[in-house]
């Protein structure tokens, strides 16, 4: 049983515990340190059973605590993770990972040198759409690959406090990409492979505070697959990807995380209608499973900690991620497709 802590708790923070509320064999929450120690904090603590922590260092000063789990704005990531490897805790972190290459490598050698778990919470990978969608992918079922697009949308960015990390530019830049946007990519990355080079155009359409909420990127895969992604903070709530290959595409539907809906929904509902369509032949169209995609993707980390099978993302995923959201950053700033280092 891996016994952990949660540091951070916002909307997706409690989400991240609820998921795990009515047991698991693998983990469990019994921590939490939050800046902020208001009566809904404390009362969500006792719900939940879980201790008060009054810094991040008592967190990492505590024997019986195994695991961190960041679910902190992303600047604070790397050294939140490097100081947690120091203290030989396992680490899961909330997405973005970081938005810098540096940042990742030095994060995950930390976790390498310590001998310890790391885990990131792209937690559409473990949904057994993207996993029936990756074995059709690699069975060669699509043929040739040749584009991947995705398009993820939310109403999110209207009702945001100022203060809220997700208001703040430096915090989440190129509007979507922090809060949806870096899902897409690590799918990409795991269906199509690393990304050779990107271009991001990005501004803000209904907003009049600093971020941006219309955002379009354009990537160029180094297996030779085009993609593109679209994210809009400020519309109803969408998500779709769709791959297509020289024997057919498929495409998977549904929403994305939106704030105010319930906690259920936010982990079992995000997946909706499939669809294959081969070259010849009919279109094929089925209701996705349901799965707690939150709660698989904590037992997957879990798993990994106590010495089973790795995580199913790997470090070398992890930083490429962080590498390409550093160079749709870095287009977007200059107006000119960058290479992903």
């Amino acid at each position: 049983m891996i016994n952990a802590a949660i540091v951070g708790l916002g909307w997706w923070g409690k989400t991240l515990v609820e998921s795990l509320a009515d047991g698991s064999d693998v983990m469990r929450f019994v921590a939490l340190q939050t800046r902020t120690k208001s009566p809904d904090v404390e009362a969500f603590a006792k719900q939940h059973s879980l201790r008060l922590a009054d810094s991040y260092e008592a967190v990492l000063a505590d024997p019986k605590i195994d695991a961190i789990v960041l679910a902190t704005p992303p600047s604070g990531h790397a050294k939140q993770i490097i100081a947690a490897a120091t203290a030989c805790k396992h680490v899961f972190c909330e997405k973005p990972f970081t938005f810098s290459k540096a940042e990742a490598d030095a994060a995950v050698n930390a976790i390498r040198k310590a001998g310890r778990t790391l885990g990131v919470g792209y937690n559409r990978r473990f949904h057994p759409e993207m996993i029936k969608l990756r074995e059709r992918v690699r069975s060669g079922d699509l043929g040739v690959i040749q584009h991947i697009e995705c398009n993820m949308t939310f109403p999110n960015a209207l009702f945001l406090a100022p203060t809220a990390w997700r208001a703040m530019k430096a915090e989440a830049p190129c509007g979507g990409l922090a809060p949806m946007g870096v899902h897409a990519i690590d799918a990409m990355i795991d269906l199509c492979g690393e990304i050779d080079q990107v271009y991001c155009q990005s501004f803000a359409r209904a907003l009049q505070g600093e971020t941006d909420d219309t955002t379009s990127m354009l990537f160029r895969m180094k297996a030779g697959m085009s993609g593109y992604l679209g994210t809009i903070t400020t519309t109803g709530p969408g998500f779709s990807i769709q791959v297509f290959g020289s024997k057919g595409w498929q495409r998977l539907e549904g929403v994305t995380h939106v704030a105010g809906a319930s906690s259920e929904e936010r982990r079992m509902r995000l997946f909706g209608a499939c669809k294959f369509q081969p070259v010849k032949g009919p279109l094929e169209v089925w209701e996705a499973e349901k799965l707690d995609i939150v709660r698989a993707c904590f037992e997957a980390f879990a798993r990994a900690a106590e010495g089973g099978q790795p995580f199913t993302i790997t470090p070398e995923q992890i930083i490429h991620g962080s590498s390409a959201s550093e160079a749709i950053i870095r287009s977007a700033a200059s107006g000119k497709s960058e290479k992903v280092a």
